[in-house]
């Protein structure tokens, strides 16, 4: 067991970006199955450390813990992020919940263009496109990212907090107030 805990640890450190479970299990001689076992083991190996592997939906990633995230941003003297303004987090929460989406549907929704926020998102590696949509024109469709579940502390998109009002689609409605 030392020997597969130890190749996946160097597989999901030498990533560092998240791996998806066949990919890990496949790349380390082992069944889709023996995986989850092992990051348990490997978790509770960092227990009192400062590394873990975080779930994204169907892949695993090393991360550091975020109570020492101060230190490794002073050790890597990286720039800090502005927090996202209100724009961006409207715009990422219509994708968030109507995925795949073109901009032209969050244009809609929010009544104003959106290409900044956008670009902001896609360089943030909050959103990414997910092919086309089959409408005339096929425009370009929009999701979330990996980079989003982990930065929001999410699993999966299923975690999201529900929507109170919204119709059978599970599309966002909303009412003109006066």
């Amino acid at each position: 067991m030392n020997e597969k805990l130890a190749a996946v640890e160097a597989v999901l450190f030498a990533s560092g970006e998240p791996v998806e479970l066949h990919r890990l299990a496949e790349a380390c001689g082992l069944s889709n199955a023996d995986i989850p076992p092992i990051i348990k083991l490997l978790n509770d190996k960092y227990k009192d450390g400062g590394l873990q592997i975080l779930k994204l939906e169907t892949s695993y990633q090393m991360a550091t813990k975020e109570k020492y995230a101060a230190q490794v941003k002073t050790a890597l003297d990286t720039k800090k992020f502005a927090p996202l303004s209100n724009s961006a987090m409207e715009v990422l929460t219509i994708i968030a919940y109507n995925q795949p989406v073109s901009r032209s549907f969050v244009e809609n929704v929010r009544g104003i263009a959106s290409n900044s926020v956008f670009a902001t998102l896609a360089d943030r590696g909050l959103i990414e496109e997910a092919g086309r949509i089959d409408v005339p024109g096929r425009p370009i469709a929009y999701c979330t990212t990996q980079t989003f579940l982990r930065c929001f502390g999410l699993n999966s998109l299923s975690e999201l907090p529900s929507l109170s009002k919204s119709d059978v689609s599970g599309q966002l409605q909303l009412e003109e107030t006066e």
